[in-house]
């Protein structure tokens, strides 16, 4: 009986062991850089899939790096485990993962809709922020099409803030009972207090975007490649995560015709912590050939040459100095400095078919609003059934921590943005 006893103990304790020896085990998961460029805090991707095979199914990872420090992860809607990554030129980067729960991290990133704001869909990282226009907006009669921009100049999570401040309805009350009373001038000054077109020291928005495409909206262009199909406003938006390291959200539009046909756009739209660019994917249903499809960046008046194209590299780019009508002629003086100079890009991980400036019709120009005389275009060929994707992003003078003071050092994150686009990090589990 005892010999029974020690041989049922001893099975007990062997697979105690192994279970603890299972959950304390780790995989290797060693990054290559395949280009001359130090990566520094770049989004790496593992599936889940992968990592199950050799840890098992788990609710949490814990991932680390050489020197066993945790470093911050997120498991996606779609099944990855992600975390930034650093790795030296042409170099290797071991980090190792493990089963286990994770720390609670700092969230980098945001994203909501604000019904009390005519439904804008606004986010944000710890660089930059955006706003797209939705369906309140749409039936208001506004012409309002492309991606707007929120300038920042800290690493804080500011849209919620100044959402909050715009919309303060106690605010309002007092703005709306002084210019009821003709104090107008005072009315003026309490709005400027309050309001995100006006840099309280965090950032502002003071670019234009018009019944355009804005700061890198994508659209196709029918008739033979010669006129661009406007988007117009979401119909739809869903947010798929929200982070502490990635935002995912997903916007459908209303159909529109395209070459005679009625085609759906949707867009999944990724905003990773740390970077200047969020990721687009773009599908359009319905479509039945092959057609030009483009990213856009408006052009205004008041730089109408600050631009790149490189459709051989990948990118193009544009300095704009804001919407220097948008305050009260008493005001801009003081305030129209502030704008800065803002930095917008987009980046193509495939080979573009053209970059091109494409000026305005003297036709098309009352449609486009004032102050606009054109769009920066790459320009792609998509076929029914494929996804056009592409990058977009932007940049602040005013904003000190990133160390983009020109066009120049604009062009050379693009750049460097590119090369990492086409040549990713490789992953391998060991």
């Amino acid at each position: 009986m005892s010999t029974l006893k020690n041989i049922l103990l001893s099975a007990v304790l062997a697979i105690a062991f192994m279970s603890a020896k299972a959950a304390e085990s780790s995989v290797a998961v060693e990054i290559s850089n395949p280009i001359s460029l130090e990566r520094a805090m770049e989004m790496v991707e593992i599936p889940l899939e992968s990592l199950e095979k050799k840890l098992g199914t788990a609710s949490g990872f814990i991932v680390t790096d050489a020197d066993g420090r945790e470093v911050p992860s997120q498991l996606t809607y779609d099944g990855k485990l992600i975390f930034q990554a650093s790795v030296g030129a042409r170099s290797k980067s071991v980090y190792h993962v493990k089963q286990g729960t994770p720390a609670k991290y700092e969230t980098k990133v945001f994203g909501r809709i604000y019904p009390d704001r005519l439904d804008d869909f606004a986010w944000e990282n710890d660089r930059v922020g955006y706003r797209a226009y939705g369906p309140a907006i749409q039936r208001r009669g506004d012409r309002l099409y492309g991606y707007d921009i929120f300038n920042k100049r800290t690493t804080a999570l500011v849209v919620e803030g100044f959402y909050e401040s715009e919309l303060d309805p106690a605010l309002w009350k007092i703005v709306n009972k002084l210019r009821r009373e003709g104090h107008g001038d005072l009315a003026d000054d309490v709005y400027n207090a309050i309001s995100y077109h006006v840099d309280h020291g965090k950032g502002m928005d003071c670019y234009k975007v018009g019944p355009t495409l804005g700061a890198g909206t994508s659209a196709l262009i029918e008739n033979g490649g010669k006129d661009i199909v406007y988007p117009k406003c979401y119909t739809s938006c869903d947010i798929l995560e929200s982070g502490p390291l990635r935002l995912t959200f997903r916007l459908t539009f209303a159909p529109e015709k395209v070459n005679g046909v009625d085609v759906v756009e949707t867009r999944t739209v990724t905003l990773d912590a740390g970077s200047h660019f969020n990721r687009a994917v773009i599908s359009y249903s319905g479509l039945t050939s092959a057609t030009p499809v483009a990213a856009g960046i408006v052009v205004h008046n008041e730089n109408p040459s600050a631009y790149v194209l490189n459709a051989k590299a990948g990118y193009i780019g544009y300095e704009d100095l804001g919407d220097p009508y948008s305050y009260k002629e008493k005001y801009r003086k003081k305030q129209n400095p502030q704008m800065g100079r803002i930095f917008i890009g987009t980046v193509f991980p495939e080979d573009l078919g053209s970059a091109e400036y494409r000026a305005f019709t003297k036709e098309e120009l009352p449609r486009r609003g004032s102050g606009a005389c054109g769009h920066l275009l790459g320009i792609s060929t998509l076929k029914p059934g494929t996804d056009f994707t592409y990058y977009f992003g932007s940049g602040w003078n005013r904003n000190s921590e990133t160390g983009i003071a020109s066009l120049t050092d604009w062009e050379q994150l693009l750049s460097r943005f590119a090369q990492c686009v086409r040549k990713p990090l490789k992953v391998k589990i060991r």
